[in-house]
């Protein structure tokens, strides 16, 4: 009989869980179509325009000699070269994609799994960032770095209408030309003009792993800053993702 009884309090129980679960999940999902239908419309007023993200201004001025190189290069805290997509070596986009946003050409501007596993990668010492690409273009031109709910709100809305808008193409040509290289140096042309005294043509695939692992703490990972040596073991992470990824062989990693 005891036996009885106890069975039956843990059927109880159970069914008093399953209940409440059923609760919260009916309660989720009122909420999430109420955020859909009335907070999102209500935020997208005032967001600003898709449109903005293209740049038109605020570029470096150069000035060149007979031959075309350059003997000044007059900005004022941002050092911006524009740079077209098909001049940037593969191995720099695809070192970038690796490291920031593997499924980048599979989302639709914002990747949940992507979050997720970013914080699982935490515990095995290799913590990244959820963001992809499009939301750190948005927080890099449209927004700001600002860790609040609202602005990762916004930003999500944001990078929905920038996926419809553009191509993913038209996309990693504007992160590579807005994203931080450290110092005064923003965006890939300048990040390599900056520390390798090259076009970003030019680069190798050392280099191109160097530049794409700078974005996430220039401060930290830049060779000027008071971590110096910071950016080497960066760099191996960049080329062990380029290799999990099936951008680079083994020999290719170890090699470089």
């Amino acid at each position: 009989m005891w036996r009885d009884r106890r069975i039956y309090r843990q059927s109880v129980n159970r069914s008093r869980l399953w209940v409440k679960l059923a609760k919260l999940a009916f309660f989720g999902v009122i909420g999430f179509f109420v955020f859909l239908l009335l907070v999102l419309p209500l935020l997208a007023f005032n967001l600003p325009s898709p449109d903005k993200i293209v740049r038109n201004e605020g570029f470096s001025t150069k000035i060149l000699d007979r031959n075309g190189d350059a003997l000044y290069d007059i900005y004022s805290d941002e050092r911006r070269t524009p740079v077209d997509i098909k001049n940037v070596p593969v191995y720099l986009k695809q070192a970038t994609i690796a490291i920031e946003d593997k499924n980048f050409y599979k989302h639709g501007g914002f990747d949940i799994w992507g979050i997720v596993r970013g914080g699982l990668k935490c515990f095995t010492g290799h913590c990244e960032g959820g963001s992809t690409l499009t939301q750190q273009l948005i927080k890099n031109v449209l927004l700001n770095s600002d860790r609040n709910f609202l602005r990762k709100i916004k930003e999500f809305v944001l990078a929905i209408q920038i996926e419809k808008k553009y191509t993913k193409d038209q996309i990693l040509q504007m992160y590579l030309n807005e994203a931080p290289y450290g110092g005064t140096a923003w965006g890939v042309e300048s990040a390599a003009e900056a520390y390798f005294g090259k076009k970003v043509s030019d680069l190798d695939l050392i280099e191109c792993a160097i530049i794409a692992g700078l974005p996430q703490s220039p401060s930290r990972y830049s060779p000027y800053s008071s971590t110096p040596k910071a950016y080497v073991g960066r760099t191996k992470d960049v080329l062990r993702r380029m290799r999990e990824d099936g951008y680079i062989t083994k020999d290719q990693e170890s090699s470089a």
